[in-house]
């Protein structure tokens, strides 16, 4: 068997940092234009190109998303950031429209290209006939079984990759094809700008009534009858290797570093115990899912993998995450010598707190605070201020962007 990447997403160059220390293969990042994550922070050209050369120099690839449905209007900006990232080496582009592909493929024919989900692919005939207009990778839809996926293996050529995701939040809408976000707020889903309502709070109102607002699900305070569960496969790695997934692909191009520190570590750690032992894989599913819901999370759901979901994959009670940990700094430096770490803060925690340092390893450190100094070496009680640099001991080294968490009291 082949040993399946590790695709993890990149919202700003401080995530793919993190990434890329906690054991991604490969991650996938959006600039400023043609991507699907308006809100996100996306990358620079400057950055990108940072971002890239840091990547390439620890052995991890990194793809560039290019996956808006095109109006006529896009195609004149397109020829020209494709130009641009011509001269900054992304290992693929990840494309859904063929008009984009067709512009990529003039202006980089050497550039491998990754087919979105959003170009909505459900079957082997139409795997293949992307593969034929030059398609490297089909990241397959998100509403395929492991069935469905294994028989577009089995009838497409070895040189064609499948990507599936394995984690993160799932769309109501096929495949993410919405028109909700547009209609009801005027920004488009299929051109990055998702509002997310999915996520809102929905009353019935009938027409002749309109203060009066009807429940749609047996709840008074309304319901989110739109509102998936996330996905999580942890405890599904061989199912996936079974199918021919090439590539795990994780969602969340706008989430936390303390998300993707958790997601990456966590799936690296799966994989990796996948193929050194199948009995220590399974052994440590318990762990996994421990793990995993230390970042931001929904409830949990296999979305389509085994069968079609029905009514109990919908949270219908609440739009928002769970949070059982706060991401309150990443290292910057270690003193081995006067045993001193140096941290970056990134959400306020005091003398007194039991704080976990989140090793690449897969361990965790837990350590209780009980002096510390701000950069001008006064002492003080707590860290309020955001990204203000906080020294304090610790007997033990970690390397530079390690995620420091605190438990929250739940």
């Amino acid at each position: 068997m082949n040993k399946p990447e590790l695709l993890i997403p990149a919202g700003s160059l401080e995530n793919l940092e993190v990434a890329v220390l906690y054991g991604a293969d490969a991650v996938y990042i959006g600039g400023q234009h043609f991507g699907l994550r308006a809100k996100a922070k996306n990358f620079s050209m400057e950055q990108m190109k940072e971002g890239i050369d840091f990547a390439h120099k620890n052995n991890v690839k990194v793809y560039v998303t290019a996956n808006i449905i095109a109006h006529n209007q896009d195609i004149e900006g397109a020829y020209d950031y494709f130009k641009e990232l011509k001269n900054i080496n992304p290992d693929a582009l990840i494309i859904a429209d063929p008009g984009l592909l067709s512009i990529a493929q003039e202006i980089l024919p050497d550039m491998e290209i990754h087919l979105s989900t959003q170009a909505n692919n459900t079957n082997y005939k139409s795997v293949n006939f992307w593969h034929n207009l030059g398609v490297k990778r089909v990241v397959v839809a998100r509403e395929l079984s492991f069935e469905e996926i294994k028989e577009v293996k089995d009838k497409t050529p070895d040189s064609l990759d499948i990507e599936a995701f394995v984690h993160g939040a799932m769309c109501i809408s096929y495949s993410g094809r919405c028109l909700l976000s547009n209609y009801m707020a005027g920004r488009d889903a299929n051109k990055g700008e998702c509002t997310h309502p999915c996520r809102w709070q929905y009353h019935l109102v009938e027409e002749t009534r309109p203060n009066e607002y009807m429940p749609v699900y047996e709840n008074e305070r309304g319901t989110y009858v739109y509102n998936s569960k996330d996905l999580c496969m942890l405890g599904y790695v061989p199912n996936l290797i079974e199918a021919g997934v090439d590539s795990f692909k994780i969602e969340g191009r706008m989430k936390t570093q303390l998300y993707v520190a958790t997601v990456t570590r966590t799936y690296r750690k799966a994989i990796d115990d996948y193929f050194e032992s199948k009995s220590k894989y399974e052994e440590n599913i318990p762990y996994y899912l421990d793990e995993i819901k230390k970042c931001t999370h929904r409830k949990f759901t296999t979305g389509f993998y085994f069968n079609r979901p029905d009514e109990k994959e919908q949270i219908y009670d609440s739009n928002t995450y769970i949070r059982s940990y706060t991401f309150v700094g990443k290292v910057l430096e270690y003193n081995a010598q006067k045993q001193i770490v140096t941290i970056q803060q990134r959400n306020k925690f005091c003398v007194g707190d039991e704080i976990e340092f989140m090793g690449i390893d897969g361990e965790n450190y837990k350590m209780i605070v009980n002096e510390m100094w701000n950069e001008d070496g006064v002492s003080v009680e707590s860290a309020p201020h955001p990204k203000q640099h906080i020294c304090f001991k610790l007997d033990k080294e970690f390397p530079k962007n390690t995620i420091v968490r605190l438990k929250n009291d739940i």
